[in-house]
């Protein structure tokens, strides 16, 4: 599916004539020949993304414009994985958790220790505003099928999907602060309407997320400890207020 090329930090993702989705900066549905992952450096100040991401592409001699995500992760610890139609392309860090506890909140009574007075969700202690080095966790699937016009959309939650449920059985959260997905189909190959996890390219799609977000999340922590929560965790958030629900009718 694809054919990649990693220099300073940039990884180009490469398919002529391809059709991009991209939940990204700047993104959204687009056509074109590249797509690519971006390692920032520790303390980046940046604000001006796109000279930002000229520059970085021009100085790794890159050229086409293309979905770019942006990463804490350095590209040594990205990994692909492919089965079936689908390849998988994947840098995973969790410096940043974004926790959603689940667990007993039906029979608990609401508590809001982790909401400030803006209403804003509390930070873990270590946590620093404007601190843009953090893990992330980009995905960018890619498939040899054409996708009907909802079919791509929904390989983007089939992806985030099988992220969640592999980081909240190897993190105990189901994703950080500043995840990002694209996915990506061969506008002249075999038409699928449907991406669903009982499809070919759903179930391909589920199994190539979870090995390379593993395969990444080994590489990057082979020498330290993997964050298992917010509280150990340099950074992150916790979701742990609770919304008015009420009947439809």
């Amino acid at each position: 599916m694809f054919d990649l090329t990693c220099r300073d930090g940039v990884c180009r993702i490469f398919r002529p004539e391809t059709r991009w989705l991209s939940t990204g900066y700047d993104g959204g549905e687009s056509r074109g020949d590249v797509a690519y992952n971006v390692t920032v450096p520790e303390g980046w100040p940046e604000t001006d993304l796109d000279t930002y991401i000229e520059g970085r592409l021009a100085d790794a001699g890159f050229s086409g414009p293309g979905p770019t995500l942006l990463t804490g992760v350095d590209q040594r610890h990205a990994r692909r994985a492919r089965f079936g139609p689908v390849e998988v392309v994947a840098t995973a860090g969790v410096s940043n958790p974004a926790a959603l506890p689940v667990e007993g909140l039906r029979d608990s009574v609401c508590h809001h220790d982790s909401v400030g007075d803006d209403g804003q969700p509390r930070k873990s202690e270590s946590s620093q505003s404007g601190d843009s080095h953090v893990g992330t966790v980009n995905v960018v699937v890619g498939t040899t099928r054409s996708l009907a016009p909802g079919a791509l959309p929904n390989l983007v939650a089939v992806a985030a999907e099988a992220k969640a449920a592999t980081l909240l059985a190897r993190c105990g959260s189901p994703g950080t602060t500043t995840d990002a997905v694209v996915a990506a189909c061969d506008p002249a190959g075999e038409l699928e309407s449907f991406t669903g996890s009982a499809t070919e390219v759903g179930h391909a799609t589920r199994i190539c997320v979870r090995d390379a977000v593993l395969a990444s999340l080994d590489s990057r922590y082979d020498d330290r400890e993997i964050p298992t929560s917010v509280e150990s965790a340099q950074y992150g958030v916790t979701a742990d207020e609770r919304a008015t629900v009420s009947k439809i009718y």
